[in-house]
This record gives structure tokens, sequence and C-alpha cells, in this order.
């Protein structure tokens, strides 16, 4: 039995460890991961009766919370507090929208599925009255006399409206139609009151206009497409406000591949909207700077100076970045200044949040030594962004020096393209790693670069640049001397990881390879075999270490590795991400063999007084990154992951003592679960209180009941056949999973 006084291990996240200063900035988010495509909505998170932010990144399929907070100099301001993010589905994709759709005060979730589908997710009040969301359904239909007629499809890209158009409280649903996405297509909520989710299909050419003429601010009104080719059919993002004071909805419309938000005047009504010409604004808002947002502008309207008015954030909602826009100022913030019910916008910034983050645009990765000889350890940060002319991504090294102290550091930018990698355009990405592989005292720099070549296809590198300076100096590295590393894979995104697997006192080499060439290959050692030219050192020894794999087995992209005794027992552990998102920790790697035990409980929220998994973005191009190190002295390493989204998050750990068994390996006493198998519903029921989750074989969770209960009824009616798994949790953290058959 432990000691009461030993506390469990966990990392938690620690944005208060380390400050980041940008010129003479402080951030006040520095740790926060960074934005690429970010889409807004406001709810109370912590149940203080104050207006918090949701925000959902598109690109990288993220949640992050930001509380609502005293600012230290007075006023309110915007806390990142991942804590609450655990509240929040994570199998979410393309779009969320929090709305009321029941008036009861909480927003409930609105969000697309696999083929154009909308799922709702009732938010009742959970522990503590934080959101707790409930599936309600995976469809919404359309009716004609109680009859279904077909369900309600918003395509791929589209970003719909949902919101009240008629004016009778109920919330209705506008859209882009999913073929062409050239009409918007108006569903009115027809149910009884508050509550009711039953919509009729009003009109599939709500305002007698079309988004088909060629040109980014060209639209038909009062005509068909007819022969008329759309632009393109990437998208459209739809806002309704009522700019004028009349009492009808106006919208606000963005369109993929396309930098404009247009304004459409309301000439109709409320019940009859119709759209001309002669109401259409490409230079919205007036009076101010216009939106010009990086791609695809979506329009968010909610209070974000804390003055109670409706202000507009527009970000861009892009899906992916082909276009190799930059993604370091994509949030355009307009307050609204008006006293009275038409809104006047007035532009205030173009990186709203994004301003008091570290974000070097794309695919952060860091890594720590000290640069200037002055004793403590600076930051390197590698990353992709498009420094040069449209269409290219440019690799950079941003570099950040240590200005605090051995036990409370404070990084300072002092340039975005160290070393002038950005300047030789040789490069796509980049990964840095600093780490004493000659073993002289001073830290050599490894880069794991990627090449775009001639005939379209990526290749990558890992270059090898030797210090040229003595231990206890500032680092000199030359870039047009570096050596390429043999015998070693070429797939882009490869990551390298030095440390010394095999016990001789030289550093090898662990390899994460996003692509494999051997069956289930993620993880690959190199053996430093001590012979020079040290760039020709290494040699493969196992093609498959660890035998990483998901939860079902398949095998995981993006593999990328760091090493660190974390738990302060003299051994080495290895920790790994990948494209899941999934971070795992192996405790004494060295001494694992074949399919490596992650431990269990690694992460710990202190809010919700639970372990949980990290919510870090999810995705095939998702990248995160790694970095162990002891920056405050205490011989117990920090963790820095570097995010797809151009930002770090930081964790910093509470205990030692480690859970090593399985999560699944407590019995919860009295676990039923019946029938089963079963058809339209299941019950489960523990003889303590539990909370419940159910997952798919992919890991996936698709319900959550966060309240303690002996009993719970699952509904499965929207599940297809198949195996899935229940998974109970008693308020002292037993947990146990079991099948439960759908047929």
């Amino acid at each position: 039995m432990l000691a009461t006084a030993q506390m469990p291990f966990g990392l938690t996240y620690q944005g208060d460890l380390a400050k980041v200063v940008r010129g003479t900035e402080t951030l006040g988010n520095a740790w926060a991961g960074g934005l690429n495509s970010p889409q807004f909505s406001a709810i109370d998170l912590n149940n203080d009766q104050q207006l918090d932010l949701y925000l959902f990144d598109r690109y990288t399929n993220r949640s992050l919370t930001f509380l609502n907070v005293a600012a230290p100099g007075g006023g309110r301001t915007y806390q990142y507090a991942p804590e609450y993010e655990a509240l929040f589905p994570s199998n979410l994709r393309g779009w969320v929208l929090l709305r009321d759709y029941d008036c009861d005060g909480r927003p409930d979730l609105f969000t697309l599925v696999s083929g154009g589908d909308i799922r709702v997710m009732r938010n009742v009040a959970g522990v503590g009255g934080r959101p707790d969301f409930q599936a309600v359904s995976d469809q919404l239909f359309y009716f004609n006399n109680a009859t279904i007629q077909g369900n309600i499809n918003t395509g791929g890209y589209n970003l719909p409206a949902i919101q009240d158009v008629n004016g009778d409280g109920r919330l209705d649903i506008l859209t882009f139609d999913f073929v062409n996405s050239s009409q918007v297509e108006l569903y009115l909520n027809s149910g009884t009151g508050c509550g009711g989710l039953q919509f009729n299909l009003s009109t599939t050419y709500w305002g007698a206009f079309a988004s088909c003429a060629s040109g980014c601010t060209s639209f038909a009104f009062n005509a068909q497409c007819g022969s008329l080719k759309p632009l393109h059919t990437g998208g459209h993002n739809l806002t309704l406000l009522d700019l004028d004071g009349d009492g009808d909805q106006d919208a606000l419309i963005g369109r993929d591949y396309c930098a404009e938000l247009v304004s459409l005047r309301n000439d109709g009504t409320r019940d009859l909207a119709s759209f001309l010409s002669t109401g259409v604004n490409t230079s919205f808002p007036v009076g101010t700077t216009p939106v010009r947002v990086a791609n695809f502008p979506a329009a968010y309207l909610l209070d974000v100076t804390f003055d109670g008015t409706p202000d507009l954030v527009v970000a861009a909602n892009l899906f992916d970045n082909q276009d190799t826009v930059s993604t370091t100022q994509t949030v355009a913030l307009y307050q609204n200044t008006s006293a009275s019910a038409v809104p006047a916008f007035t532009y205030r910034q173009p990186d709203f949040l994004q301003q008091n983050m570290l974000d070097v645009g794309e695919g952060a990765a860091p890594t720590f030594a000290d640069l200037d000889g002055d004793g403590l350890l600076d930051m390197l940060v590698g990353s992709n962004n498009r420094l040069g002319a449209k269409g290219f991504f440019r690799a950079s090294l941003s570099y950040f020096r240590n200005v605090g102290t051995a036990t409370k550091p404070a990084f300072q930018l002092v340039t975005n393209d160290y070393l002038g990698l950005a300047a030789t355009r040789k490069y796509a990405a980049v990964q840095p790693v600093l780490a004493d592989l000659n073993q002289d005292g001073a830290a050599e720099l490894v880069l794991s670069v990627q090449l775009n070549l001639a005939n379209g296809t990526s290749s990558n590198q890992l270059l090898l640049l030797p210090n040229q300076a003595a231990a206890g100096q500032a680092a000199s590295f030359n870039l047009t001397t570096a050596q390429a590393m043999q015998n070693l894979p070429n797939y882009p995104g490869d990551s390298p990881c030095f440390t010394d697997v095999d016990g001789d006192g030289r550093p090898d080499l662990l390899l994460g390879t996003s692509v494999s060439d051997q069956t289930g290959a993620g993880l690959r050692y190199y053996r430093n075999t001590g012979t020079l030219p040290l760039a020709q050192a290494f040699s493969l020894v196992n093609a498959d270490y660890g035998q990483l794999r998901a939860a079902t087995g398949s095998n995981v992209g993006n593999i990328r590795p760091a090493v660190a005794d974390f738990d302060a027992d003299g051994k080495p552990d290895l920790l790994t991400t990948d494209a899941q998102g999934s971070v795992r920790l192996f405790s004494d790697f060295r001494t694992q063999s074949g399919a490596f035990t992650a431990l269990s409980q690694v992460f710990y929220n202190n809010t919700l007084s639970a372990y949980q998994a990290p919510h870090l973005g999810s995705g095939s191009a998702n990248r995160l990154t790694p970095a162990a190190v002891d920056l405050t002295d205490d011989q117990r390493p920090e963790l820095f992951i570097g995010l797809e989204s151009g930002g770090i998050v930081l964790y910093g750990q509470r205990g030692t003592v480690l859970a090593s068994a399985p999560a699944t390996s407590t019995a919860v006493a009295g676990l039923h679960i019946f029938p089963n198998p079963a058809t339209a519903t299941a019950t489960v029921e523990a003889a303590d209180p539990v909370r419940l989750s159910l997952f798919d074989l992919t890991g996936r969770q698709l319900y959550h009941a966060a309240t303690l209960s002996r009993a719970h009824q699952l509904a499965l009616q929207n599940l297809a056949a198949g195996v899935y798994l229940v998974q109970v949790e008693t308020a002292s953290g037993q947990r146990t999973t079991r099948r439960l058959v759908v047929q």
C-alpha cells in the first residue's frame, strides 16, 4: 500500500512554469499550442456564470478551452485552461458549433459527422455544474407532415448557420447545398416549444441568390446558375446577423480559396429573404479595414471584449493547407463599438488570441541546449511556414534565448530564422535535435529536413552540423558544411532521438518514421558503432523497435520519440507521440522486449481530479514532437510537445509513484451489462456508482456519462452492428472495460 505522503505520478499542464518574451511583451498564453483554423463558441466551462471560450481547430481536430478571468491590471482576459478540454468528445471532426437548442441556458454541441450529417449532443449539468455532453442523434432529418423526407446534409466543407432565422425562438439551420455548394437551403425548426429538433425544408434557394459566377466576390441574383459553373466546390461559410437593424437576417459569406468576407443585405423580410446585387459589400465592414483572412474566412458573433456587446471574430476555416498560406495570423478581431441594435465593427487586430501564444506556423518541433554559453538551456524550435512567395513552404528555426535563471526559465525570441535556414529556400519542413553526439561536452545539431522534389514527391534527410565551438562556449554551426547522415531511410517527417539504448555509453539513434517499408515498423533502433565519421556511425539493429501499435493492433503514423528519466529511478523512460494524438510512456524501456508495455495514468487533470489523455489533435498529417528537459534544476524533466498548429504545450510533474498496471486491471465490483448482445438498449449496473464511457474498437469515444450512478442506460439505435467497449470508473478511480455486442 502506498504511503499517504506519496503522490501518484502524473504529468500536468503548467503554463506558468516558463515565461516566453517576444519583443517587450510577455506572452500570457505562451504554451497554448498555437492556432491554425479555429472555430469559436461561447460557453460557461467552470460554472462561475461567466461566458468562457471554446475553440475547435478544424485543421488539427483539436478542442481548446479558455476561461474568462480577471486581468492582472484590471478588466477581464482569456486564460488558456486545457483541463476543460476533456469535457468535449475527442472524436470531433469538420466543424463544431455550440448552440442552445433546448433553451436551458446551456449551449449544446452540433458537429459534422462523416458524409455531411449533423451530430447533436445535449449539454446537461455535470459534476460541479460543468458541461457534460450526451449523445442525442447522429443525423437530423427534415419532415413533411411528420413523414421523413431525408437527412440534413451540409457537405464535407460547408460551415452552416445554426440560429433562429424567423424569430420564433427555435434554432433553424441554413447551409449551402452539399452537391455544388452554390445555393442556400433553409431548414425551419417545426418543433413545439424549445427542445425540438424536427425540421421542415423551407426552401433550397434561400434569399434567391447563388454563388456560381466567377470571382471570389461575385453572386447571381434571382437566377439559377444554369450553365454557369461554380468557381470551385470547396465550400462556403455562412453567418447570419442583422446588420441594418430592420429585424431580418443579413448574411456574411466566406468562400474557400478566397480571403474576403462578403456581406449581403437582406432586402426582403424575416420570413421571406431577398438579396440583390445592390446589397453586396465586398469590403466588409464599412469604415474600417475590411476583412482579409489568409483563406476561407468564417465569422463568429460573440462578445470577446467583455463589454456586453457581441463582437465579430473572423478566422480562416482551413481543413488543410494545400494553399501554403501563413497560419500565424489567421484570427481577425472586429470590436462592435455600437450602442444601438445596428452593429458597428472596428478592426482591432489580425491575431486575436494568437498574439499571446508562441506560434511559429505549423509543425512546431522544440529542442534544448545551451546555445549562447551562459550555462542556461536555450530553446530552438523548428517549423514550416509560408515565409517566402505564395505557393511554397519554408522550413525555419526559431531561436529563443533563456534569459531567466537556473530554476525559473524565461525564453526571449532572438530570431525566427536561425542559421538562415528559411533564406536558403531548400527545405519545406524541419525538426531540429540538439545532442552531444561526439561526447565533447558541446551539443551537435541534427536537422531532419523535408525536401520537395521536382516530380511532386517528398524526400527527407538527416543533416549533421558539428558544433565547432568548445564546451561552455557559444555554439557555432555552419549550414554550408552539413553532413548527410548515411544508411538511414528518407521518409518525410522522420523524427530522430539520440539516447544510449544499449548501455555502452554512446548515444544511439531511435528514429520515428511516418511511412513504413517493413510491416508495422514505426520506430527504428540504430546502434552507434563508434566508428568515424560520425555521420556514418549508426547501424540498424531493430526496424520495429517496441512493436508500437494502436489499441486495435493497427499501425500508427508519425511516431516521434523522446527519452528521459520521468520517474526518478535512475533509468531512462521512452515517451512517444503519434498522428492519433496519443502520448505513451514506456518505463525503463531498455529492459523491455518485444511489444513494449505503456504505463497507465500518466496525464493528470488537476481540475477534474482524474487521469485523462491529453487532447492534442489528430489526423494523418498531425505531427506532435516531444522534448524532455530539466529546466528548473529539480532533477525531474519537464515535457514540451510541439503541435501541428505551430505552438507548444508544456507539462510538469506531480508525484513520482507510478501506476504501472493497465487501466483496465482494477475490477469494479458487481459490474453487469445486459442484455449482451443487445439491439436497441443496454443497461450497465455496478455495486458502486460509476461514470461510463462507450468506445468503438478504434478507441473513438461515442458516449460519456460523467455523473456517478449505479445504473446507466445506453441507447444503441444509431450504432452499427458490431463490438463496442464499455468502460466504467468509480469515484476512487477503479476502472473496468467490458465488451458489448450490438446486433
